[in-house]
């Protein structure tokens, strides 16, 4: 059965209109109970904040594999196109390899101060 596509993905034109982070990268103590969760446990806090973006619950386990952490970076990417949030893939980059934990508490705050629906790339078949 095929998908139905109700409307195309927009390329996103960098215009600036676009929003910077509501908090810093190093605002974590912003949330003290997301602080400390992500200090003690990171993996799990990364796949709960992954699961209420509406992604696979596991997929941040993969980053394990080595110093570059490939799924922390495009969570990040894809929450600042979510949300029109200016910045760039290098910057994406180099705060998901050398501080993923503020990476992590930062999107978590966003996901919460924007509180907007996410838009899934699946479609559910009725």
């Amino acid at each position: 059965m095929s998908a139905l596509v109700l409307r195309q993905p927009q390329a996103w034109d960098g215009s600036s209109d676009a929003a910077e982070w509501a908090s810093g990268i190093c605002s974590c103590c912003d949330d003290m109970t997301d602080c400390c969760f992500v200090f003690w446990c990171c993996p799990c806090f990364a796949c709960k904040t992954t699961k209420t973006f509406g992604e696979c619950l596991c997929l941040p386990l993969l980053d394990v594999c080595g110093c570059v952490r490939p799924i922390t970076m495009s969570m990040r990417v894809s929450v600042r196109q979510q949300y029109g949030i200016k910045g760039t893939l290098c910057n994406d980059c180099l705060c998901s390899t050398f501080c993923s934990p503020c990476v992590w508490s930062q999107m978590s705050r966003e996901m919460k101060d924007r509180k907007l629906p996410t838009v899934l790339g699946d479609l559910i078949h009725r």
